[in-house]
C-alpha cells in the first residue's frame, strides 16, 4: 500500500468521525493559585468544534487521493 492510498484512509475517517461527533473535547490543567510552596491545581475541560465543511473537505480531499493514487 502506498503512502499516497494511507493518507486517503486516514482523511476520509478522520473526515467521517469529524461529522459525526462534530469536535471533541480535552482537559487542561493550569494553576489557579501559587502560594510560596502550594499550589492550587484548576482543570478545565475545553471543547474544541469541527465545522462541517472541514469534515467533508477530508472526506472529498480522500477520495481523490484514492482515485488518483490508482493510476
Amino acid at each position: 500500500m502506498n503512502p499516497t492510498k494511507l493518507i486517503g484512509i486516514i482523511l476520509i475517517a478522520a473526515g467521517g468521525l469529524g461529522l459525526v461527533y462534530g469536535g471533541f473535547s480535552y482537559t487542561k490543567e493550569t494553576t489557579g493559585v501559587k502560594l510560596g510552596p502550594l499550589e492550587l491545581k484548576v482543570q478545565e475541560k475545553e471543547t474544541v468544534n469541527v465545522p462541517l465543511i472541514v469534515s467533508a473537505g477530508a472526506i472529498v480531499l480522500g477520495v481523490f487521493l484514492l482515485v488518483v493514487g490508482r493510476k
